[in-house]
C-alpha cells in the first residue's frame, strides 16, 4: 500500500516507508491486554529517539503589510508598525520556528534558550538561568515587535517592554494538536503576512494528516490492544517528577500516535507530581519523555532507581522509554508532522532506527 505525496508538503522521514513496510511484512506488532503485563513486543527493545532536526523551509518570501492592529490572547489591542527586528519567545521555541517557516527568519534578532534549530542557533540569547527573560538583553537588540506567551517570565519584563513602547503580542501559551493552525495564523497576522500564514497552515495540516493516516493504519484499532502510554516530565536535579494528563498537550500527542492514554483512565488532569499509586494504577507499556529529563536522571536506570514503582510496570520491565528533545516533543508548531513521524517510527518500528 502506498500513499500519494501531499501537494505542498515536505518530504517526511520514513514513517510511511519504514512503518508500513515493517507492519505489512509481519513484524509482529502484537499488543495483548496489559492488565497482567501482556506480551507487547517482548524484550527490552525501545530505542532512544534521535532529535528531529529538519531544515527550515519557508513557505514564502513575504513582505509584511503594516501597520496592523491585532487583539492578542489577553484581550490587549496591539498595533505593529515594523517587523524588521522580531523577537519570538516561548518555552518550546515554537513561535520562533513559526516565524522562520513563514519566511521572516532574517528579521529575527534574538532567541530564547529553547530555540535551538540550526538556522537560529547563532542568534544572541535573551534568556538566562534557563527560561528567565533578561530585560537588558532584549533592549540591546532594539526589537520592533515581540511575540511571546505566558510560558516565560518574569512577567514584569514583558510588561516593561510594553511600557517603553515596544509592541508586545501575547499569544496562546497552550500547545496541542487542536490549536496548531490558529497559533500559526495569529503569528502571521501579527506580522502582517496573512497569506504566508494561510500557506503554512495548509502545508502543516497536509503533513499532519498524512502522518496520522499512516499511524491509524499501523496502530491497533481496538483500545484493548493499544499500548498503554504516559508522559513523564522529569528534572532530576530539582527532584521534579510529573505525569502529564488532560489539558497538558500530552493527551493529544498520545492519541495521535494511536496509543492508549492511561492518564484519562485514572482521571489524571493537568501537570502534577506523580505518585507510586498513580504509576501502579497506570501500568504503562511505553513512557514518553523529554530527552533533557531522561538525561537529568542518568538515563533509564537512574529513572527506575528514583521511581521504583515504575520498574514494576511493563514499560519499566522492558525499558520502553521514548524520548525527544525538550523543545520539540510538545512544541506543536510547523514541526508537528515530523514529531509524530519520528515518534511513530520509534514506537512501532524501532528496527528502522538501528
Amino acid at each position: 500500500m502506498t500513499h500519494p505525496p501531499v501537494r505542498g508538503a515536505r518530504a517526511l522521514v520514513p514513517l510511511v516507508v519504514a512503518v508500513l513496510v515493517l507492519a505489512l511484512a509481519g513484524c509482529g506488532l502484537s499488543a495483548p491486554d496489559s492488565g497482567n503485563g501482556g506480551d507487547r513486543e517482548a524484550g527490552k527493545a525501545a530505542p532512544r529517539l534521535a532529535d528531529v532536526e529538519p531544515a527550515v523551509e519557508p513557505v514564502a518570501s513575504p513582505t509584511p503589510e503594516l501597520p496592523v492592529t491585532v487583539t492578542d490572547n489577553q484581550g490587549t489591542e496591539v498595533t505593529v508598525e515594523d517587523a524588521s527586528r522580531i523577537l519570538a519567545l516561548d518555552v518550546y521555541g515554537t513561535l520562533a520556528r513559526t516565524v522562520f517557516e513563514l519566511g521572516l527568519g532574517d528579521n529575527v534578532v534574538g532567541r530564547d534558550t529553547t530555540t535551538q534549530f540550526a538556522e537560529a542557533a547563532d542568534l544572541p540569547l535573551v534568556t538566562q538561568n534557563g527560561h528567565d527573560l533578561s530585560a537588558e538583553a532584549i533592549l540591546e537588540l532594539d526589537p520592533t515587535v515581540i511575540l511571546t506567551d505566558t510560558s516565560l517570565g518574569p512577567w514584569n519584563v514583558v510588561l516593561q517592554m510594553r511600557e517603553i513602547g515596544i509592541p508586545v503580542v501575547v499569544l496562546d501559551s497552550h500547545r496541542g494538536l487542536g490549536n496548531v493552525d490558529s497559533l500559526i495564523t495569529d503569528v502571521a497576522e501579527a506580522l502582517g503576512v496573512p497569506e504566508a500564514g494561510r500557506a503554512l497552515v495548509e502545508r502543516t495540516s497536509a503533513e499532519v494528516d498524512e502522518v496520522r493516516a499512516v499511524l491509524e493504519e499501523v496502530a491497533p484499532e481496538d483500545v484493548t490492544d493499544q499500548l498503554r502510554a504516559v508522559f513523564l516530565y522529569v528534572r532530576g536535579q530539582a527532584g521534579v517528577y510529573y505525569m502529564f494528563g488532560a489539558e497538558s498537550g500530552a493527551e493529544g500527542l498520545i492519541d495521535a500516535l494511536g496509543l492508549y492514554d492511561v492518564a484519562a483512565e485514572i482521571d489524571w488532569s493537568g501537570m502534577k507530581p506523580v505518585t507510586d499509586e498513580a504509576i501502579i494504577a497506570a501500568q504503562p507499556d511505553v513512557v514518553l519523555m523529554m530527552s533533557g529529563g531522561l538525561e537529568s536522571v542518568d538515563g533509564v536506570p537512574g529513572l527506575l532507581e528514583r521511581l521504583p514503582a515504575l520498574a514494576n510496570t511493563p514499560a519499566g520491565e522492558r525499558e520502553r522509554f521514548v524520548d525527544m528533545e525538550d523543545s520539540q516533543i510538545l512544541g506543536f508548531g510547523p514541526q508537528t508532522a515530523e514529531v509524530l513521524n519520528a515518534l511513530g517510527v520509534a514506537i512501532y518500528a524501532p528496527e528502522a532506527l538501528r
